[in-house]
């Protein structure tokens, strides 16, 4: 979905080839503070070779997926209260709050993300990723992980680095995002007096995980080190990974909050402590690359937790209309805020 972007003027050379490969042992020096004392140690992207488009089936998959959860949703769902609990939301209210909370995500993203690719990757500066990060609003309107794809292709061929060294550090912010999420987890945990049964266990094995993944950037350097996507992982240090994730924490208590807030104009009050426990849960399932735009996924994962906390007036229809006006709203503010800054980004790649 991403438009075509203009190349760089570097040509592809065999050095360039090499710097894709993820087992390249000469690329170990692709750091951000040597790119900005030499910007052309780094190759080019280079010409790649075209992926074999995926049969009919993976691409059809997700959108017959979603159509099913979405139609699942639909029949759980009394169009009469649909209507009542649309028509009582004060939708100019609603949609500046979206408004509101889109433009504070973006922003607060832009200054934990761009860390990142400032410590592993790029000197990108917080204006420029905000171009960059606002523009992959576009192609995440079908898919986030589309989204996250296009901007580490972006970068990589912006900077000249390595594409695989940039989706590392992309799986780095991927990690400091769950990482966030698990925090609240705990919260929730130690706020609540009748947990989910099934949060502790959650959190358990994630903590679990956490701690094996820092004992294996302490003790398995030398096998991380030998690909350029987890070099940038132990170049960092657990240390630099603790940061990271308390620069993160602002971005994911604000996309917390979004979610969490905007089911209240439709009437749908969830107490915080239970909200702490669903809510996550609820962003988690919606950025998985199942269906497009996460619909059906965050309709029917919404539906299923959150239905105790349904108002008597509009029942679980008004959590339907809470989701589908959400996903409408953000999507249209996407719609409008994207396409200037991708043409912007665009003109980037060619200076």
């Amino acid at each position: 979905m991403a438009p075509t972007t203009p190349e760089t003027d570097a040509p592809p050379s065999a050095t360039g080839a090499r710097a894709l490969d993820a087992n390249a042992p000469d690329a170990s020096d692709a750091s951000p503070d040597a790119l900005a004392r030499d910007p052309d140690a780094l190759s080019t992207l280079g010409t790649e070779p075209t992926p074999p488009k995926p049969p009919l089936w993976r691409r059809v998959l997700p959108f017959l997926l979603g159509a099913a959860l979405l139609g699942w949703v639909l029949r759980r769902t009394s169009f009469s209260e649909l209507a009542g609990a649309l028509e009582h939301t004060n939708h100019a209210a609603f949609f500046g709050f979206a408004l509101v909370a889109l433009l504070t995500n973006l922003a607060l993203d832009c200054i934990a993300t761009s860390y990142i690719y400032r410590r592993t990757v790029c000197p990108v500066s917080f204006r420029e990723f905000f171009v960059i990060r606002g523009a992959s609003y576009l192609p995440s309107m079908l898919n986030h992980n589309l989204g996250q794809a296009w901007l580490t292709y972006y970068l990589a061929k912006r900077y000249r680095a390595p594409l695989w060294r940039v989706a590392g550090a992309t799986l780095l912010v991927y990690g400091t995002n769950l990482a966030g999420l698990v925090l609240l987890g705990v919260v929730a945990l130690v706020m609540s007096d009748e947990p989910p049964a099934w949060l502790a266990p959650i959190l358990g094995v994630s903590l679990t995980l956490g701690v094996l993944y820092a004992a294996l950037l302490r003790f398995g350097q030398g096998l991380l080190e030998r690909f350029q996507a987890t070099r940038p992982l132990v170049e960092i240090g657990v240390s630099g990974h603790l940061l990271a994730i308390l620069v993160r924490l602002p971005h994911v208590a604000a996309l917390y909050l979004g979610t969490w807030l905007s089911f209240s104009f439709f009437g749908v009050w969830v107490p915080p402590a239970d909200a702490l426990a669903y809510i996550p849960l609820l962003m988690l399932v919606a950025a998985l690359p199942l269906t497009p735009g996460g619909v059906g996924t965050r309709d029917a994962t919404a539906l299923s937790l959150l239905a105790p906390f349904a108002p008597l007036t509009f029942g679980t229809s008004a959590i339907t209309a809470a989701t589908l006006s959400w996903l409408l709203a953000t999507h249209l503010i996407a719609a409008l805020i994207s396409p200037p800054l991708m043409r912007r980004a665009s003109r980037l790649l060619g200076r």
